[in-house]
């Protein structure tokens, strides 16, 4: 079935969720949804639980970790997780009963407890169950919109609520990084409330965003069987930037539009590929030629969902032969909406207007990497951006040099089979598997620590192992190796996302300060133990490619992520523009539209915020394969 906006608008539950791949336009959705039904007269609260948020460019108001009202509407106000905030307020209401009652070396202790990435992310849930559930205030709306994290992020932040609710049911009452036992009746019936309210369909209504590319799509599809099995079964699909060529004899048009069509036909039809987002509702909008930031565009985007075609897939009678000839006039062809681009400036404008030398091509950097024999390449940004075959592209690129390569990825969406299937000569592929890594700390664990334990001891530590804490500690250990095989050769990471990919590096800063505190020093130079983060910091060892979209939201939300890297010590190796349809030079309207749109970002990331700077255009074929990714360097 296909939905409309009037529809969308008319059966909005209380709470709306908006999660999928990165890039896909969650947010714009959001924000979007948040003041169409603002404009019908609701209370709206839009939270953004993303800890690389954007709110703030879109909405064009400051958003942070309270709600602001957003000019221009009545009843709407917005507001961001931070995990900081979040993790510093949650610290402080733990702790506050004891600080006139416990010792300073119990205090102490209880504030180290507190202060890991595990207490970060239990915060950051705390804050959404609150929300969920009804304990905070500020959720007394009618309708609270979540604009969620990239896929993986978000699966895990569903999934803590069945998790901690589990984990607290056999738990024995004690200090952990929970808080102090005393609260944890409270957040046990807070967790369950929260649980019992995803689940509900009268309550709860999650769209699947994704783009009509099969990737995107594949990766919808998981999340909703995954979801489906937490029992949150009310979901719908939202596909976004639907395209078809309006330049015929553009090749990149029709490659676009081939490749969604082809897309949609596997993912969209009655086959088990798409089983799933077969049977959901779902809404079409089409390609823009604007980057959505501001409440004029992000009204007309909920306007420019068309109406579902009740004649589609039955011969039409002369009167609805009659609308569709007037809905195809309108912009709709076949079923499906065209864009309708309101301007366009001439491909001969665009091809003067920024000259090749300043687009620097991505085997400069592969050049440089070339000249040694070893070292650690980290590609991070935002999800969506092409982390994935940016990775697997240098690996290809030093491997045909001569080079073994060991790529990796952080990411729980573990995208690389999709751009490598098969393979390639010279590289190492694996991935950061959560579950395996999880299960196979918790058995070195029994086994060295547990050997001679009393039953009830050893019994303590399993229930100790079983808190969902123990799946952060597992994964950053792995995380660990893959930064030491630097040393031996090239290791290419392709992180998670990166609210994902910086709660990791807390972990990492966290162990940091917990060696330097147990030899007795507060500086990297006592003893001889290297840690994680001190790799990472060493330029000559490790070097951080930030990966982005030539588009004005990603390309802040790099330059965020710039900022949260350099107040860890890491200073960004190099910037990579990803798909960029400047650099391709496109013929047809929409495409040279959004090609303008580039133009300034591409200046000011050359100009302002990159020390090294590669753009790659937007290909015709998918970078897939060992020859499609060859095709990143030429």
């Amino acid at each position: 079935m296909i939905l409309d906006s009037s529809a969308v608008l008319d059966s909005a539950t209380r709470h709306l969720f908006l999660t999928g791949k990165g890039g896909v336009g969650k947010t714009s959705h959001a924000c979007a949804l948040a003041v169409a039904l603002a404009d019908r007269g609701r209370s709206v609260l839009l939270v953004s639980t993303d800890p690389a948020s954007n709110l703030s460019e879109v909405l064009g108001v400051p958003v942070g970790f309270d709600p602001v009202s957003v000019p221009g509407t009545d009843g709407l106000r917005a507001m961001n997780v931070d995990p900081a905030a979040a993790t510093r307020s949650y610290r402080e209401t733990a702790l506050e009963p004891y600080r006139e009652v416990a010792p300073a070396t119990e205090l102490q202790r209880m504030e180290e407890q507190l202060s890991g990435a595990c207490t970060t992310e239990i915060a950051t849930f705390d804050h959404f169950t609150r929300l969920l559930s009804g304990d905070d205030e500020r959720a007394l709306v009618d309708h609270v919109i979540f604009d969620t994290a990239p896929t993986g992020h978000t699966l895990r932040l569903l999934q803590l609520p069945a998790a901690w609710t589990g984990y607290m049911e056999y738990a024995t009452p004690g200090q952990s990084c929970l808080g102090p036992a005393a609260g944890h009746a409270a957040q046990r019936r807070r967790f369950q409330v929260a649980l019992e309210a995803l689940r509900d369909p009268e309550v709860t209504t999650l769209y699947l965003v994704a783009r009509p590319d099969e990737g995107s799509l594949a990766e919808a599809e998981r999340t909703s069987r995954e979801l489906a099995g937490l029992g949150i079964t009310h979901q719908r699909l939202l596909l976004n930037g639907v395209f078809q060529a309006i330049d015929r004899s553009d090749p990149l048009a029709l490659s676009l539009e081939e490749q969604g069509q082809r897309a949609l036909e596997q993912f969209l039809s009655e086959g088990v590929v798409g089983e799933r987002l077969s049977q959901l509702p779902r809404l079409e909008v089409p390609l823009r030629g604007r980057n959505l930031v501001g409440l004029d565009l992000l009204r007309d985007l909920m306007r420019s969902a068309p109406e579902p075609d009740q004649a589609q897939g039955r011969e039409a009678s002369g009167e609805e032969a009659q609308r569709g000839e007037a809905k195809a006039a309108s912009g709709t062809r076949n079923g499906r909406p065209a864009p309708a681009p309101d301007r366009a400036e001439p491909a001969s404008d665009l091809a003067t207007s920024l000259p090749a030398p300043t687009l620097p091509p991505f085997r400069r950097l592969l050049d440089e990497l070339a000249g040694q024999d070893a070292g650690l390449v980290l590609v991070m940004g935002k999800g969506g951006v092409g982390k994935t075959s940016l990775a697997a592209g240098l690996a290809v690129g030093l491997a045909d040099r001569g080079y073994p390569v060991h790529l990796a990825t952080t990411d729980p969406a573990a995208h690389l089979g999709q751009v490598l299937p098969s393979a390639a000569p010279g590289i190492r592929v694996s991935h950061i598997d959560a579950e395996a890594e999880t299960a196979r700390y918790r058995e070195r664990v029994l086994r060295t620590r547990g050997k001679g334990m009393e039953p009830e001891e050893y019994a303590l530590l399993q229930e100790d192992l079983a808190s969902p804490c123990t799946h952060e500690v597992a994964v950053f250990q792995a995380f660990s190796r893959l930064v030491n095989e630097g040393r031996r050769g090239w290791v290419i990471l392709d992180t998670a996302p990166t609210g994902h990919t910086l709660l990791l590096l807390d972990t990492a800063g966290a162990y940091h300060r917990e060696i330097l505190r147990n030899q007795g020093g507060d500086s990297p130079g006592v003893g001889s133990l290297t840690t994680p983060l001190m790799r990472l910091q060493d330029p000559a060892y490790a070097r951080v490619l930030v990966a982005t979209l030539p588009e004005t939201t990603p390309v802040e939300e790099a330059r965020a992520l710039q900022d949260d890297l350099r107040r860890a010590g890491i200073e960004p190796w190099a910037w990579v523009l990803n798909q960029s349809l400047a650099a391709a030079h496109p013929t047809d309207p929409l495409l040279v539209e959004r090609a303008g749109e580039e133009l300034s970002r591409i200046r000011r990331v050359r100009d302002d915020l990159a020390s090294r700077l590669a753009v790659i255009p937007h290909l015709v074929e998918p970078p897939v394969g060992v020859d499609g990714l060859r095709r990143m360097f030429q």
